[in-house]
């Protein structure tokens, strides 16, 4: 269907009101102090943004908020602090023994951290890198997955002034390799091996295979993961304990200035080369802290689970950095969400009493596809608040969860954000703000956006434009490691505003102030000169009950110019012929005959990363014949063999 018809069904959404109220914790209590605030934030921003980092534990004041414009700006000026330390430290003085962080293994293994233990992990781990020759500025890459020791060691990077690299454990060679390359690691943290659907992976081998590339890198420290024979070269490899055993005394926080560079994160590459986007450590801490307080309201007495893979921005916003700034209870949990069976979700939140959950739409989908027989056997009553990145929830799930899983008590929040805002700027403000099954809520005071046309004039409610950010605030990433004029020509070229930023979504506010991303720009399907969203028909097509899960993409036509397939995963067995009649039917029936896909593909798997995106470019390069690009990031991809096989036979 045309936007036109698009935004008819948008216009017709309901508000859906918070089943708790606001915690008396928040500053915002009603939409209508939300909407108050968020005005005064605008047109106070530096000051809001002072009142916001006001929370945090200073050693010296800023002298100037906000300086600059974008693309260049400094938030806190010469303003001093340490990222661990209002992390840790503050925590572990008030609460030393109070658990900070419960890791979990998919095997079954269980291990704790007391605020105090994680304090002295973290700060004789900054001590020990100091003695490898670490110093501030110099680049850690950690290639690890979801450990205790992750966390300290990133702290530990901020605890000494370093820039660390998280690198998902998942990656290739290859992908390591250009990672480590562009960065000039001078030390790499690691693990033996990581476990995943009873497999064990080797990531030291792995690392072994390229560090005769990578000369910048002089020491490799090694963590016991699953205790798997590794080669261990003398003189630059040593193991985490028996560097913590000869490091008996922990390192004091440095002082940080506010705008220097904490860490680099890579966004995934196609064909081009993975961008490095630097992100101040301080700045991060402030933001991200924010977006948490409002999408969440973490305290102390919370058990608090984010499904995410460290290796993905959605984990140092929601638990490393912006989540522990609370001091609540983290869970970490090491393995597949579905392994050794699909209850290990709910187990989990039985066992450990977890009240407040962040994960993936993809994991409420897959739980979804399981139904209610499978939640039975779980007492998960705990459970007050989901959170939720990455993708947009779909209204059957959303409706599912909240009745069926949340037994219509549990607060529903849809976020949006990218690697590059370092937030999810877009969210409900808990027990305050009404929630729009599919929207991704509204934007958190502090943050000014517009939504514009190709010319770069902004486009009235209700009208479908690219989304753009138009004033900075403290998580935007500050520029692409070591090519700043990529980072400007990518993220800053829309028309007649050189100074806003483009997120290169498309998306529409509508009358209530609810932003809908609708996908990437260049997700937008041409048919027959009608603009499709890819986005909209595959909600459409989780109307089929059958589907369990779907992905929609756009291929080449002669005389259309382009048309749309569906990929899908299914609950039950159903004929192809039946299953794809009713998914043709449920998208003509809620967008029109123009939007009917040309072919609908049943297989077993979707290719996913590991923080349970649907890789829709891969599914586009199988069908097509096209080399599949960069596949690091990609979780399962043992399977692209198999469903290619699938797909070319179905054709």
């Amino acid at each position: 269907m045309s936007y036109e018809d698009q935004l008819a069904m948008i216009r017709d959404s309901k508000l859906v009101y918070p089943p708790r109220p606001a915690s008396p914790r928040l500053p915002i209590q009603s939409l209508g102090a939300y909407q108050e605030r968020y005005a005064e934030s605008l047109e106070l921003l530096p000051e809001y943004w002072a009142g916001v980092a006001g929370q945090m534990e200073w050693s010296t004041p800023w002298t100037s908020v906000l300086e600059g414009a974008l693309p260049e700006v400094r938030w806190f000026k010469d303003g001093m602090t340490n990222v661990s330390v209002n992390c840790i430290d503050r925590h572990a003085r008030k609460r030393p023994d109070q658990v900070a962080l419960i890791g979990l293994t998919e095997e079954g293994g269980e291990r704790r951290w007391t605020y105090r233990e994680l304090l002295d992990t973290t700060a004789r781990m900054a001590t020990a890198l100091r003695d490898l020759g670490v110093d501030k500025g110099d680049v850690v890459a950690i290639f690890l997955p979801n450990l205790l020791e992750t966390v300290a060691a990133v702290h530990a990077c901020f605890r000494i002034g370093a820039v660390y690299n998280i690198v998902f454990s998942g990656f290739s060679p290859k992908a390591l390799l250009d990672r480590l390359q562009d960065t000039g690691a001078k030390l790499v943290i690691t693990a033996d091996e990581s476990v995943r659907r009873g497999r064990a992976l080797p990531l030291k081998a792995k690392l072994d295979e390229i560090l005769d590339q990578v000369p910048s890198v002089e020491h490799v420290v090694v963590i016991r993961r699953t205790g798997g024979d590794v080669h261990m070269e003398p003189g630059r490899d040593v193991t985490w304990d028996e560097l913590l055993e000869k490091t008996p005394q922990g390192t004091d926080p440095i002082p940080v200035e506010a705008n220097d560079p904490g860490f680099i994160i890579y966004t995934s590459g196609t064909t081009a080369k993975p961008k490095g986007l630097v992100h101040s450590g301080v700045g991060f801490l402030i933001g991200s802290a924010h977006n948490v307080q409002y999408a969440l309201d973490l305290a102390p007495d919370d058990v608090y689970w984010c499904t995410a893979d460290v290796g993905w921005l959605t984990f140092p916003i929601f638990e490393l950095v912006g989540g522990l700034a609370f001091g609540a209870t983290y869970i970490l949990y090491d393995g597949a969400l579905d392994f050794p069976d699909a209850g290990r979700f709910y187990d989990i939140l039985s066992r450990y009493r977890v009240n407040k959950v962040f994960t993936a739409p993809t994991v409420l989908r897959s739980l979804a596809r399981h139904g209610e027989r499978l939640l039975e056997p779980y007492d998960i009553a705990s459970l007050e608040r989901i959170a939720l990145v990455g993708e947009p929830l779909d209204a059957h799930t959303w409706q599912w969860v909240f009745e069926k899983l949340g037994r219509s008590q549990v607060e529903i929040n849809n976020t949006y954000g990218q690697s590059e805002t370092g937030s999810a700027w877009t969210s409900s403000i808990v027990g305050a703000t009404p929630a729009k099954p599919g929207s991704c809520g509204l934007p958190l005071p502090g943050h000014a956006y517009a939504i514009v046309d190709d010319d770069g004039n902004a486009v009235p409610p209700g009208e479908v434009g690219q989304l753009a950010i138009t004033a900075p605030f403290p998580t935007l990433a500050r520029t692409i490691w070591r090519d700043p004029q990529r980072y400007r020509d990518v993220y800053f070229s829309i028309p007649q505003h050189p100074d806003w930023y483009s997120t290169h979504d498309a998306a529409v506010v509508d009358e209530d102030g609810h932003i809908w991303v609708l996908g990437r720009i260049d997700d937008v399907i041409n048919v027959a000169a009608h603009r499709l969203s890819t986005m909209e028909m595959e909600s459409a097509v989780l109307e089929v009950p059958e589907v369990a899960e779907a992905a929609v993409i756009g291929l080449p036509d002669a005389v259309k110019g382009e048309v749309p397939v569906a990929i899908v995963t299914t609950r039950s067995a159903v004929s192809k012929d039946a299953l794809e009649q009713a998914v043709r039917q449920a998208v003509v029936e809620q967008i029109g005959a123009i939007a009917r896909p040309e072919a609908v593909f049943p297989v077993e798997n979707l290719p996913k990363t590991r923080s349970g995106k649907i890789v829709r470019r891969l599914l586009k390069d199988l069908l097509t014949g096209r080399p599949e690009g960069d596949v690091s990031g990609v979780e399962n991809v043992e399977i692209l063999e198999k469903l290619r096989a699938e797909l070319e036979r179905r054709q």
